[in-house]
């Protein structure tokens, strides 16, 4: 294009956008939710917060008053901001809940003779080994231990701890175009009706007939900092998969599941990260429990962490829809409690999150209310609980570390850094309250 035919389309843009202004009011409801646009009196008109008023607007403003027909067009205009009443939630501020973390501190005297292992699961904000790097790398300063620990044979999601290549029968593919993959948070095609996921709650399955080749598999997975250099080598798979290493590359062949891959060491602390992208959390009784309970009660699991309730903020403003889900994550920690009865548990809250409103940044007015449930539920069901939300600095703390870096521009996640910082706060919490 011309810039003659550039200017004629960008007039015709801004005519057809006035018409609509004109045509249309500020905003349309649809359930719910309001889509506003600018007027095309506030587009022409100059915006100053700290102006003082014209004698004409107060004026109009008693007109306004005297007159209902122009209240009620007012009202129609500028529908009204739907009040939220968020029951209060009583938690007892005097107990610290590191004391459920005794049987893990009591663990931690072992490390010189066998390994202790620790499991952090937790939604998108631990993606990348992102926060289990730091505590991973505190704890193992202090009780030894190396390797970054468990990770999926087709790692969709790539790790700051260690850069993994996926080949197939001698050719590199893309993970998510290698072997079948199941896993318990994912799609409902991706998912098995036997809960046989392993640990992770993901799995590959070696010889799927819908993907030739995948009877031959090589994993090469090379540590990319000092704390996940490891001293051996494992796979947890079925019996019918067979493999060998060589440096830092996996041989598998057969066919069978495998459950993940595991650099680690022979005694000390292990970290794993197990992240689930999307996952409110609600999803462990649909692990099969044998499973579960033989790999905690085999691999020496003392400690759990389970990092969850982000994912329900964004989409709900009812505090009778959070307190359903706090009821299903009660659940959730029964039943990983069941299965691991000599682990101490340890519930990391959602952080402070974002949304905007007319251009204006605020909390989500639903993180608090959740942050105070899962204290409550964490308390009473005997587990320790981490506020990363009241960590932060509460309502409206977000915004703060958008500014200085740390948080992304969707007001939800955390930068590297941010995760980094959170992820020393949350290990230096665990390793403070041992001196209690």
């Amino acid at each position: 294009m011309n810039p003659k035919q550039i200017l004629i389309f960008i007039a015709c843009v801004m005519a057809g956008l006035g018409a609509l202004c004109i045509v249309l009011p500020g905003h349309v409801s649809v359930g719910d939710k309001t889509l506003r646009w600018p007027t095309l009196a506030e587009v022409f008109t100059e915006k100053d917060k700290g102006a003082v008023l014209p004698d004409t607007a107060l004026l109009v403003d008693t007109a306004a008053q005297s007159n209902p027909a122009v209240l009620a067009a007012e009202e129609d205009t500028i529908p009204p901001k739907p009040v939220i009443v968020i029951p209060k939630v009583v938690v007892d501020s005097t107990t610290d809940s590191r004391i459920f973390l005794r049987s893990f501190y009591s663990s931690l005297s072992e490390c010189s003779e066998r390994v202790v292992r620790v499991l952090h699961y937790g939604d998108s904000q631990i993606e990348e080994d992102r926060m289990t790097m730091q505590i991973r790398e505190q704890l193992q300063n202090l009780f030894g231990g190396h390797g970054c620990g468990l990770m999926p044979l087709a790692q969709t999601i790539p790790a700051l701890s260690v850069k993994q290549e996926l080949f197939m029968s001698g050719r590199r593919v893309n993970p998510s175009n290698g072997p079948r993959r199941y896993a318990v948070y994912a799609v409902r095609s991706m998912q098995r009706r036997d809960g046989l996921y392993g640990v992770m709650g993901q799995m590959a399955y070696m010889a799927d007939s819908l993907v030739p080749g995948s009877e031959e598999m090589t994993a090469v997975c090379v540590p990319q900092v000092p704390s996940s250099h490891y001293t051996r080598w494992r796979v947890f798979a079925d019996s019918a998969v067979h493999y060998s290493f060589a440096g830092d590359t996996a041989y598998l062949y057969g066919k069978g599941a495998v459950y993940g891959l595991s650099q680690e060491c022979e005694r000390g602390i292990i970290v794993d990260n197990i992240a689930m992208r999307g996952c409110l959390g609600l999803v462990f009784t649909k692990m099969d429990s044998a499973q579960l309970s033989s790999f905690y009660e085999s691999e020496n699991v003392r400690l759990i962490i389970m990092q969850f309730g982000g994912n329900a903020i964004p989409t709900n403003q009812n505090p009778s829809t959070i307190s359903a889900i706090v009821k299903g994550l009660r659940e959730q920690v029964r039943y990983v409690q069941r299965c691991a009865p000599n682990a101490s548990i340890l519930f990391i809250g959602p952080s402070d999150m974002m949304r905007q409103i007319d251009g204006e940044w605020e909390s989500y007015p639903m993180v608090g209310y959740m942050d105070a449930l899962l204290r409550k539920m964490a308390l009473e069901e005997n587990i320790a609980y981490f506020s990363l939300y009241r960590w932060m600095g509460g309502e409206g703390s977000m915004l703060h570390w958008q500014e200085i870096g740390l948080a992304g521009a969707d007001g939800v996640h955390f930068h590297r850094s941010g995760a980094r910082k959170a992820g020393n706060a949350v290990a230096s919490w665990i390793i403070e309250g041992m001196e209690n």
